[in-house]
């Protein structure tokens, strides 16, 4: 447990504004070795990888158990930080996300990213509700005793084609940011988030370390680092360059 909360400690440390933490994010114990050889601080699964490579699709449809028994091989596989893509934490009630977030937690992660998607649907949680759900994520983290990374995430963003990100989208982010933050959470997450000017707005809006994913037509590091950005993520960019790679090496012996 000692060794736990240390690793917590220093992934939530990692996270400072215009210094951004990297994840390039993973799906197995192999996959995790890799990423460490090549000089990571810590260690992010993303639920879409995991659940593909074990042949599912994402969005909770691989049995909690079956993600919960990967993560454990990771941690036990890497002495670093290891965070945990849990989606929506497999319920929708307080009492359901605290109970599967001390599970989690057995694993030995110190880190959460927690959705505020509707999972099964392409609505998301009003934040009033999402807000208690967080909350209830850290009532799981206090009761197991470990000071658990939790990364708000709100998929506004992502569910809007990025010519179509206005000021009333930002402004909701912010709110939900907020909110977020004042039921317990240490991060903020605005996947599909790609203008500059917003980004940087929303740095200066919240006190939160602010996640941004680095997908296609996403800002370089460089340029996110000095928009304040605390944390650079890759989602299943990883796991679809490898399946790529796999495919095309297969064709050339097939």
């Amino acid at each position: 447990m000692t060794d736990q909360i240390t690793n917590a400690l220093t992934f939530a440390a990692l996270h400072k504004k215009g210094e951004p933490v990297i994840l390039y994010n993973i799906w197995d114990a192999g996959s995790a070795g890799a990423v460490r050889d090549a000089g990571a601080q810590a260690i992010a699964t993303g639920s879409a990888p995991v659940a593909m490579a074990q042949g599912f699709s994402d969005g909770q449809n691989i049995p909690m158990q079956a993600a919960l028994d990967n993560a454990r091989r990771i941690v036990e596989s890497v002495d670093l930080p290891v965070t945990l893509d849990f989606e929506g934490a497999y319920a929708a009630d307080a009492q359901g996300i605290s109970a599967n977030v001390r599970l989690a937690l057995e694993s030995g992660v110190v880190g959460f990213n927690f959705e505020d998607q509707i999972i099964g649907s392409n609505e998301l949680y009003d934040i009033e509700t999402q807000a208690a759900r967080v909350s209830a994520m850290r009532e799981g983290c206090d009761a197991a005793g470990v000071p658990a990374f939790i990364n708000a995430r709100t998929d506004i963003f992502l569910k809007a084609q990025p010519e179509t990100h206005d000021d009333a989208m930002l402004e909701e982010a912010m709110v939900r940011a907020q909110a977020y933050s004042d039921a317990g959470a240490s991060g903020f997450f605005a996947p599909g988030l790609r203008d500059q000017a917003m980004i940087a707005r929303l740095v200066e809006s919240i006190d939160l370390p602010l996640n941004i994913i680095a997908l296609p037509g996403t800002p370089d590091t460089a340029t996110l680092a000095g928009l304040g950005v605390a944390r650079i993520s890759y989602g299943p960019v990883p796991y679809r360059k490898m399946l790529a790679w796999l495919q095309d090496e297969a064709r050339k012996v097939l």
